[in-house]
Order: C-alpha cells, then sequence, then structure tokens
C-alpha cells in the first residue's frame, strides 16, 4: 500500500528568501518577477530582488509572515498570510495595471486573517500539500483572533478556486482583470473569497 506523507508545515526563516520569491512569483503568476524588474540594481536579477525583500522582517512579503511545506527536508510549497488592521491607501488608477485589481479587493478585506499567496511548485501539486499550507494559514488566522478568512484568486484559474471553495470559502467581491504584456492569461475577473472563522 503506497501512503502519501503529509508534508511538515513550518515558519520560514531567512534562508528561505529566494526560495519564497520563486513560490510568490508562480501565485502571483509572473506579476512579482515583473514588478521586482523595474527594481534592476547592480546586475541584480529580479529573483535577487524578490529574495532581498523576502529577507526583510517586515512587510507583507517577509519570512515572517509565511510558512514552508517540506518534503523530506526539501520545500515544496508556502502560504504567506498574514491580518489586515487597515485598508491600503493606494489608489488603484495610480497603481500597475497588473496590481491594480488586488488592491482594489484588499480594500475589502480589513478585518480578516488575508491568504496573500499560496503556491507549490509544480512537481508536487495534486499531493496536498496546498490544502494543508491553507489548514496552517487558517489556524494561524485563528490562533490570532481572526473571525475571517479571506483570499483573491483569478476566476478562470479553475484549480485553486476549487481548492479554495472546497474549503468553505465563497466569492464576496470581484473586479476586472487589467490586461498586460505580464498577464496575458487571464480575462474576466479577480474573486475575493471570505470564509468565516471559528464556527
Amino acid at each position: 500500500m503506497n501512503v502519501q506523507a503529509t508534508p511538515r508545515v513550518r515558519q520560514a526563516a531567512p534562508k528561505d528568501a529566494r526560495t519564497l520569491a520563486k513560490l510568490i512569483d508562480i501565485a502571483g503568476e509572473g506579476i512579482p518577477n515583473w514588478l521586482w524588474s523595474r527594481h534592476y540594481i547592480d546586475g541584480k536579477s529580479p529573483l535577487d530582488v524578490g529574495e532581498k525583500r523576502a529577507k526583510r522582517a517586515s512587510g507583507g512579503f517577509s519570512y515572517t509572515n509565511a510558512l514552508i511545506a517540506e518534503d523530506e527536508g526539501v520545500p515544496v510549497g508556502m502560504v504567506l498570510s498574514y491580518a489586515i488592521h487597515e485598508a491600503p491607501d493606494d489608489n488603484p488608477r495610480d497603481l500597475p495595471l497588473p496590481i491594480a485589481p488586488f488592491v482594489a479587493l484588499e480594500k475589502l478585506s480589513v478585518g480578516t486573517w488575508y491568504v496573500n499567496a499560496l503556491a507549490v511548485f509544480a512537481n508536487k501539486r495534486g499531493s496536498g500539500t496546498g490544502s494543508r499550507l491553507l489548514q496552517a494559514a487558517e489556524d494561524l488566522g485563528v490562533a490570532n483572533g481572526s473571525k475571517a478568512m479571506s483570499i483573491q484568486v483569478y476566476e478562470q484559474n479553475v484549480g485553486a478556486v476549487r481548492l479554495y471553495t472546497n474549503f468553505g470559502y465563497e466569492i464576496a467581491a470581484r473586479e476586472p482583470v487589467r490586461l498586460h504584456p505580464c498577464q496575458p492569461y487571464y480575462t474576466g475577473d479577480v474573486l475575493l473569497l471570505t470564509k468565516p472563522l471559528g464556527q
């Protein structure tokens, strides 16, 4: 009998920064890499910029907000989540097109434990790792006293939408995708999904 081991989930550390950068770029469908490329400095690659940002001890994209899933000690996925206490100040009309719908929806996520990104490397998808990471994020939300979860996803990313709806998330709002050369894959809407906690 082939018994699949449950992936170990642990708090991320600074040493995981490059892995986190790779995974958040997967979660963001290439948008993070495009944003990092706008900060190209001293011969650094976009991934180098992402790694440096992940090593910060503060800010949304920080190792302090990330959990890593491991298979036999090798990182295979991550979830980045934290409480949203106040709405972003940014006006979506002033932002780069690919991220405008996400910021608009984040303004509706105040008071929730927000899953900023969840990603699993391609060779480990379908192994239950995504479900394990999502459950770990919900456990953090409960532990931190949050009453609800929120997460965003392209409506055409049917696999991710299926995962979240299977976990009890429901559509709370939507914003149209802003087409851009770095994101030609999806049309339609970005969805904000929410779920109450503690029930």
